[in-house]
């Protein structure tokens, strides 16, 4: 029978395997902390900044028209159908006259009363007119008295004030019949202008609602599709870089292998909010772009994207995005650096008292690569693209910096920090090349 090891000699190997196990990982972890970190590099160059704006929006015609009823009634005949072709003042529907018919002669036989009623009044002013004449000769022959001569007058005066109320009531019941019969007129309805019916909500048989005040049943749309536009929206942060006149390159969806030249044209004055009082509050603002293209079949309501090229510049020093970043107190950092215009001024006691930083904007910084060591460099910044931003002031063409990760640039890399090159040039095969 074979012979049990003690309890003591099992936990002494245990503790010894524990010791190795935890001097082993400790060593893994001095070596992990006493590497350097390696880094991209690139020389600074010179390139092409093509700086765009973009947005997402719908294909809109030029010009659209919607066409509602002016007169109610059933649609009794219907000339057209969606995606027909129509000229100006074609006529492409009628709406059932009948109603408005009657209301036609009803107006006219108010008008025919009014004419015979003022003729019956003009009768009776040619007698009234004898009577006076014939009493104010016999007054003055004193064979009628003042009372008849008064009488005479009155009635006479009265025929005329009747005739000149029944001229203003035949005035007012021909002005009423214009009226019907303009909305007579209306039963038939014709376009405003050529286009395509790119819209038909009614069918012949319906009935719509109509009056000349208000807008009735829309029954058409008809659109000039001879030019289109884009209408997106850009956020109220990059609408100050957009002008008139600005070129466009539109994509839509509909046709993914074409980009369509486009001109912006118009910007909205007015911002489009969405969200309001939450946290997803956006504030945008409409922006149209007239296209050049017009040789496709191009219907409203496409959806489409747009890139808006608001400035270009070229042969200028850029960099990659990802190699600069922000970083508050930076600028203690950045002490080797002299001041422009000579050597740096010794500080005084104006120089040490606390300043308000509160509206201070933190400096962009690039990190150079002299000999294994890492600087910091502040920098101005212009335009940017998809992939490079442009520097105004700070680099100079050949000097080389740290081009990535973005990680390592905002996160590990400090000033006067030791690191390795992980292989000079990455960066231009990780963002597409060669500068242009």
């Amino acid at each position: 029978m074979p012979k049990k090891k003690s309890p003591l000699k099992l936990i002494i190997i245990l503790s010894i395997v524990g010791v190795i196990v935890l001097y082993g990982v400790y060593a893994i972890f001095l070596k992990k902390n006493d590497e350097t970190p390696a880094v991209s590099i690139e020389k600074v160059s010179k390139r092409t900044i093509v700086q765009t704006i973009s947005g997402v929006g719908k294909i809109q015609p030029e010009k659209q028209v919607k066409i509602s009823s002016e007169s109610s009634g059933e649609i009794i005949q219907l000339n057209v159908r969606e995606g027909d072709t129509v000229k100006a003042n074609q006529l492409v529907a009628k709406i059932q006259p009948d109603i408005i018919n009657s209301q036609v002669l009803q107006a006219q036989a108010t008008v025919q009363s009014s004419q015979m009623n003022i003729a019956t009044i003009q009768a009776e002013i040619t007698r009234n007119e004898a009577d006076l004449k014939r009493v104010t000769e016999l007054y003055k022959k004193q064979y009628a008295s003042k009372q008849e001569l008064d009488a005479a007058t009155a009635s006479y005066e009265t025929s005329i004030n009747r005739k000149r109320a029944s001229e203003a009531d035949l005035q007012r019941t021909i002005s009423s019949l214009s009226q019907i019969r303009a909305s007579a007129s209306r039963t038939t309805i014709f376009t405003p202008m050529s286009g395509v019916v790119t819209s038909l909500k009614v069918e012949q048989g319906e009935k719509v609602v109509g009056t000349a005040q208000m807008q009735g049943t829309e029954m058409m749309v008809v659109s000039d599709l001879s030019i289109m536009n884009a209408w997106i929206e850009i956020s109220e942060n990059d609408i100050a870089l957009v002008s008139y006149g600005d070129t466009a390159e539109v994509t839509i969806d509909a046709f993914p292998d074409k980009v369509f030249k486009g001109v912006v044209y118009e910007i909205g004055n007015s911002a489009l909010t969405s969200g309001t009082g939450t946290q997803d509050e956006t504030t945008n603002f409409q922006v149209k772009i007239r296209l050049v293209d017009t040789d496709f079949k191009l219907k409203p309501g496409m959806s489409c994207s747009v890139d808006i090229i608001t400035d270009t510049k070229k042969d200028i020093i850029a960099v990659p995005l990802r190699a600069i970043t922000v970083r508050l107190g930076s600028e203690a950092g950045a002490r080797g650096q002299k001041p422009e215009g000579g050597e740096q001024k010794s500080s005084s006691k104006s120089d040490d008292a606390p300043k308000s930083n509160t509206n201070k904007k933190p400096p962009t910084i690039i990190f150079l690569y002299e000999n294994g060591v890492v600087k910091q460099r502040k920098i101005k910044t212009g335009i940017s693209d998809k992939g490079y931003i442009e520097v105004t002031d700070g680099l100079s063409d050949g000097q080389t910096y740290v081009s990535g990760s973005y990680q390592m640039v905002s996160k590990v890399l400090q000033e006067g920090m030791k690191v390795t090159v992980e292989k000079e040039g990455a960066g231009k095969k990780r963002s597409g090349g060669k500068p242009q």
